[in-house]
């Protein structure tokens, strides 16, 4: 059976999508069976794959609305070991279109359910709100990896994300649990970044994976291209920490998700 992680953060623009793609693309390079659920209605996950929205109806709306078969809608990537299961513009209206669903809460765990088994990790890009869509990840997850811009508020909005990872667990899926805080968009230069670090270690201690993604123009450029950072410049600074990150996760995961 599959580990589901998802990578959450309330906040756009932190590089959870990055992550996720890259984190997706070192676990597939160590020859792990890996799929990507894009569940940002922006679909950016998909774009970063080189995939065109416009060209393909495969789309994870379908699954959690229950009117059509996730298997059916699970896309091959460039990344061998990699797939994915893309966003769509519907998927826009899914917040609302779930307030009159049964089992609204737990559409997407039960979808997994019939290809977990043929995989080794589902990684789930969760939308930047917390939402109907970010509960449905949640409760389909094992584990949460909450990917943290290195500026002034970061502190503030993890505070918020964690209380509400606890919430979930206590009312929905208790066997949720936070696997790691991974920084981002780091840059030694800037004393703020050092400040938010010591921060964010001082709070949440090993939780706050060793290694940090540092700002890195090659990693900006990848998904213009249609490629994760390990196929656009494997030897870049960003996508060697994305390599490094991924095996702090098999590590963690071998102990028991902790440290």
């Amino acid at each position: 059976m599959a580990v589901v992680i998802s990578f959450a953060n309330q906040k756009g623009g932190v590089g959870k999508t990055t992550t996720a793609i890259n984190i997706g693309t070192s676990l597939a390079a160590i020859k792990k069976r890996v799929l990507l659920i894009d569940l940002d209605p922006q679909g950016n996950a998909g774009t970063g794959l080189g995939f065109v929205r416009a060209n393909h109806q495969q789309s994870v709306y379908g699954v959690i609305m229950g009117i059509a078969n996730i298997s059916d809608n699970v896309l091959t990537t460039a990344v061998p070991n990699l797939h994915l299961l893309p966003s769509s513009l519907a998927l826009a209206g899914a917040e609302v279109d779930l307030l009159d669903m049964d089992n609204r809460e737990y559409r997407l765990r039960d979808a997994l359910n019939s290809v977990s088994e043929f995989y080794d990790y589902i990684l789930i890009d969760c939308p930047p709100a917390l939402g109907y869509l970010t509960l449905n990840a949640l409760n389909a997850s094992d584990y949460v990896v909450i990917p943290l811009q290195c500026e002034f508020f970061a502190l503030e909005g993890i505070r918020q994300l964690t209380t509400s990872v606890g919430e979930v667990k206590k009312k929905w899926n208790p066997k949720l649990e936070i696997l790691g805080v991974l920084l981002t968009m780091y840059d030694k230069r800037y004393g703020q970044t050092r400040d938010v670090e010591d921060d964010v270690r001082r709070v949440f201690g090993d939780k706050v994976f060793k290694t940090v993604v540092p700002r890195n123009v090659r990693v900006s450029e990848a998904p213009s291209h249609g490629k994760p950072a390990l196929f656009y410049d494997f030897k870049s600074s960003g996508a060697q920490a994305y390599l490094r990150v991924a095996t702090e996760i098999v590590n963690r995961l071998e102990q028991g998700g902790q440290q």
